[in-house]
């Protein structure tokens, strides 16, 4: 029990922050009138599928939580289910299981393009932080899989890259952010 509150603390904590951080910039931001191009409607389409890949990615670590054996996982599903044993929760955790670097890789590569096509909006901290925390997973994801990487450093990208929190502030920096410029 103390993991889920850890993780909930957490999550309302970098809410809170948010929102305070939120509701300093929100009525300072110039109107965001964007002028709908081609090359934005084509970025927006990359968000579109970068949310959906880190839902792809973050719902592979929710399912593991969920099967998997452990503290968190038997406050997730009580005791009398076990979830493990179906074989449709077994496969689809294999097939994430062998795509996830890939839709990582897509994932990096989609939100870049998403920046790229519709511009950073540096002046708005929550985007070059989610920007930062991508490159971060990545970064570490990519130190997991490389095969010149030593010992010591893939069990501290291990550390690094399975961090669930990581996820929570992408989450979360990512909403706040798009509804300061999307209003």
């Amino acid at each position: 029990m103390k993991n889920l509150k850890g993780i909930l603390i957490f999550t309302a904590s970098v809410s809170l922050v948010s929102f305070v951080y939120f509701l300093s910039i929100y009525q300072n931001h110039p109107d965001g009138h964007e002028r709908e191009t081609f090359l934005s409607e084509v970025g927006e389409f990359f968000g579109t599928l970068g949310v959906w890949a880190l839902v792809i990615i973050y719902g592979r670590t929710l399912l593991k939580l969920a099967i998997g054996k452990g503290g968190l996982a038997q406050r997730l599903v009580p005791d009398k289910y076990d979830v493990s044993t179906f074989p449709p929760f077994k496969a689809l955790l294999e097939l994430l299981n062998r795509t996830h670097i890939y839709v990582g890789i897509a994932a990096i590569a989609v939100i870049a393009l998403h920046i790229a096509m519709l511009g950073l909006h540096a002046e708005i901290l929550f985007f070059p932080t989610v920007l930062a925390l991508v490159v971060w997973q990545g970064m570490f994801g990519f130190f997991l899989t490389w095969r010149f990487s030593p010992q010591e450093l893939k069990r501290a990208s291990y550390f690094v890259h399975a961090q669930f929190l990581t996820g929570i502030m992408i989450g979360i920096f990512s909403l706040f952010g798009h509804l300061v410029i999307d209003d």
